[in-house]
């Protein structure tokens, strides 16, 4: 004996209410795009179970309030879902259209259930609003290809197909079945299955939706990681993983990196005059300054202090020579406004490049560095290169 569509309905709206409160709960962590796009999917699912809830208790409703109130909670539901679903992926949230759509399919079905009523094209109406807002999804889910495909997006994908699988089957049964139900309360076959079948979406949409904030806080966790909090450039980490990646394409394809070693001159003597915060101003000034100087694919990262590196691909020495003496004219011919007093500041600066055969980020980073430290013994506000014939030797075998 089929359970009462009643029945069914509170059912669904206890578990929507329940992971609208466990997802509410776990929004205490994570960064705060992330955690706000989980707030406001538990706020869809708390809106969802209300709208089961009154279903539930339909008997105690009139037929135009069940109507008009449940669907609209739906449709605000699922508009506040596609917002959600959005925002955790970072594409445009499309509010506005999720906004038209729902008042569109509001007012067709109060149309179709008020001043005309028909359950069939009510249930279309409705059904294609829906179907619209999954269509936010998955354009948002698919964007960006194979490149950012994922398991979470993956499982979401085919929940989104599922669920509009599920309204179309609906309306078929509808327009093709010879004796459809009058309405959604009528116990019917159809209206049990849908019933069911849409009461079981919340949760496992619910679950791809965690999977997914799973994946972006670790995205998040992993790019912190390599980040240097103060200046946000790379940090040691990150320079690291990105020199190796970088060497290794060069050596694969011949071609020569440069690499520098920059170092802020008298740089103690700041903190020393304006403390430590205005020595981190003046270091975001000199990053803003060696940044503006750098072409596309050249990478900057800190290495602790005061001191950086830049790794610019297809450079050979006599171009990173060019680089580096750009680099320290531009910082040497930008004063810097510090806590009202202006600073006159200078780098010193390492350059190398890459030998045949010589792929190695750490022996590039030494012969810089040592070509940092003769810059710093000759006066400083200079550029040296490190020795290549010093080098050549090194490699050589002995």
């Amino acid at each position: 004996m089929p359970m009462h569509i009643e029945t069914l309905s509170l059912i669904s709206a206890i578990q929507s209410l329940a992971l609208a409160v466990l997802l509410w709960g776990g929004t205490q962590g994570g960064p705060g795009v992330a955690r706000t796009s989980l707030k406001l999917r538990a706020g869809a699912l708390g809106v969802e179970a209300a709208g089961w809830a009154m279903l539930a208790a339909q008997a105690w409703l009139h037929p135009a309030q069940l109507l008009l109130v449940g669907n609209a909670l739906n449709l605000l539901a699922q508009g506040m879902a596609v917002v959600a679903l959005r925002m955790l992926l970072g594409e445009p949230l499309r509010w506005r259209t999720a906004l038209a759509i729902g008042v569109i399919g509001w007012l067709g079905v109060g149309w179709f259930g008020v001043v005309e009523p028909d359950y069939r094209l009510r249930v279309l109406w409705g059904s294609a609003a829906i179907l619209a807002d999954i269509g936010l999804r998955m354009q948002a889910l698919l964007h960006g290809g194979r490149r950012r495909s994922s398991r979470a997006r993956v499982a979401l994908l085919v929940l989104c197909s599922l669920s509009a699988l599920l309204l179309m089957w609906r309306n078929g049964q509808l327009w093709f079945d010879l004796n459809p139900p009058a309405n959604i309360i009528q116990p019917d076959t159809v209206n049990y299955l849908y019933v069911l079948l849409s009461g079981m979406q919340p949760l496992f949409l619910s679950i791809g939706f965690l999977l997914l904030y799973s994946e972006t806080l670790q995205r998040e966790l992993h790019s912190l990681a390599r980040v240097d909090s103060l200046t946000g450039v790379k940090n040691r980490l990150a320079l690291t993983e990105e020199g190796t990646r970088v060497l290794s394409q060069a050596s694969r394809t011949r071609r020569s990196v440069g690499v520098l070693m920059i170092d802020a001159d008298h740089f103690k003597s700041v903190n020393d005059r304006f403390g430590h915060g205005g020595g981190d101003k003046v270091l975001l000034a000199l990053v803003d300054s060696i940044r503006t100087t750098l072409r596309a694919g050249n990478v900057i990262g800190r290495i602790g202090g005061e001191e950086f590196v830049v790794l610019a691909p297809d450079a050979d020495l006599t171009q990173v020579l060019v680089l580096a003496e750009r680099i320290r004219a531009r910082v040497e011919t930008t004063p810097l406004l510090v806590d009202g007093h202006l600073l006159q500041l200078t780098v010193s600066i390492g350059a190398t490049a890459t030998l045949p055969g010589d792929y190695e980020l750490q022996a590039l980073l030494d012969r810089a560095d040592a070509a940092l430290y003769a810059a710093k013994r000759a006066g400083r506000n200079r550029v040296m290169a490190a020795d290549p014939e010093v080098a050549a030797r090194e490699l050589s075998p002995s």
